[in-house]
């Protein structure tokens, strides 16, 4: 029996569908990736797939400076993982949101990064990290798309299903993203000194590092609740 989906999966509005192949070389001459990431992709990429285009033409939502249109990516793995370098360059390549859906072995999984254009530079777009809903099987039934006013509050949507820490009331996005940042990298200091601690022999060092743990814990509750 299969169950309803309840991350970033979603199912694509039909005359949104494109299906088309994206060739690797046209990502390479847009992107400029380096030789290493090259490798990733030879590595990583079975293909590429231009899946979806929701934009005022494809789903009557009009766009917004920010959001033009947003594109849906599907990316056929060799492996049940990719590197973000393989994701970014091709963000890069392509001068709108994307949505990417991994597949591998009949699971696939929703991945994305904020992209906005650039406050400095007309005509560049700024990425921000990736955030990844789990991997779920392709039998699982989708939900149809959430309900917005615009491509703008369509994409904020569908890209907070893909973020581990919901919204609080009000909050923006962006100022989603930026707790989110701070959260990774607290949780990075409380491994560091959760290791230091194990490893730590004399008792006042013990309880000094204690200390800094219960701050950052405290600081870290007050960063998801």
């Amino acid at each position: 029996m299969v169950t309803l989906a309840s991350s970033a999966l979603f199912a694509w509005p039909p005359q949104a569908a494109v299906g088309r192949p994206v060739a690797k070389s046209k990502i390479y001459a847009h992107a400029k990736p380096t030789a290493a990431v090259r490798t990733l992709f030879v590595q990583q990429v079975e293909s590429i797939t231009w899946a979806c285009k929701l934009a005022p033409e494809t789903i009557n939502l009009p766009a917004k400076p920010a959001v033009p249109e947003i594109e849906v990516f599907d990316v056929a793995l060799k492996l049940p993982d990719v590197s973000h370098s393989v994701l970014r360059c091709i963000d890069k390549a392509i001068p709108f949101p994307i949505l990417f859906v991994l597949r591998h072995d009949g699971h696939s999984q929703p991945i994305a990064a904020y992209k906005r254009p650039s406050d400095a530079a007309s005509g560049q777009w700024v990425v921000g990290d990736y955030h990844a809903a789990p991997w779920q099987k392709d039998s699982v039934v989708r939900p149809g798309l959430p309900m917005a006013l615009d491509l703008q509050g369509l994409y904020e949507q569908l890209l907070r299903q893909h973020l581990v820490v919901p919204a609080r009331a009000g909050e923006s996005l962006r100022d989603q993203l930026d707790r989110l940042s701070l959260l990774s990298a607290k949780q990075t200091a409380a491994a560091r000194l959760e290791t230091r601690l194990a490893q730590e022999k004399q008792f006042n060092r013990k309880v000094e590092i204690n200390a800094q743990l219960r701050t950052i814990r405290q600081e870290l509750d007050s960063l998801t609740n």
